[in-house]
């Protein structure tokens, strides 16, 4: 993966329900399943640097993922090297899925207008699915890619 900046997606599976605190949202209460969390990287490094960040659990949380990242691996991301930020497209193309529900609202959605960039589903959600919505949207920018944790950690 080259050290372009982009946006990504990380899948997160929660096997058991859990309690997390989070900075101002205070305390959330998650049931199992899968939690979608949408973001960018612009910093230095771009996607590569802040992936490599959440494979860590950070001990001092700065960021609303940072504290979920404390309870619950993510299995999968999905990633774009583009020179627009998309997360907010994202987030609102995957809120859009079928079985899909906001758990927490403004869940990493502090610095935008969003209802959250967290998403949550019981079931997998489907790459397949998102691809399709993203090519009926208007949005047009690099390939989508997917890659698993296990190739992640090769990085």
């Amino acid at each position: 993966m080259e050290k372009s900046n982009g946006t990504y997606a990380l899948i997160l599976e929660a096997r058991s329900g859990f309690e997390l605190t989070v900075g101002k949202l205070g305390r959330l209460s998650g049931r199992p399943g899968y939690y979608v969390y949408v973001g960018s990287a612009f910093g230095p490094g771009g996607v590569k640097a802040r992936l490599k960040h959440h494979r860590q659990c950070a001990l001092q949380p700065h960021w609303h993922i940072d504290y979920l990242r404390l309870q619950l691996p993510f299995n999968e991301v999905w990633y774009t090297h583009d020179l627009h930020k998309r997360e907010c497209e994202w987030a609102k193309l995957i809120a859009g899925m079928p079985g899909a529900t906001t758990p927490f609202p403004g869940f990493g959605a502090s610095d935008c207008t969003c209802p959250a960039h967290l998403i949550y589903f019981e079931q997998a959600p489907s790459f397949e699915a998102f691809g399709q919505r993203l090519s009926f949207s208007k949005v047009k920018h690099a390939p989508v890619r997917r890659v698993s944790y296990t190739y992640l950690t090769e990085l």
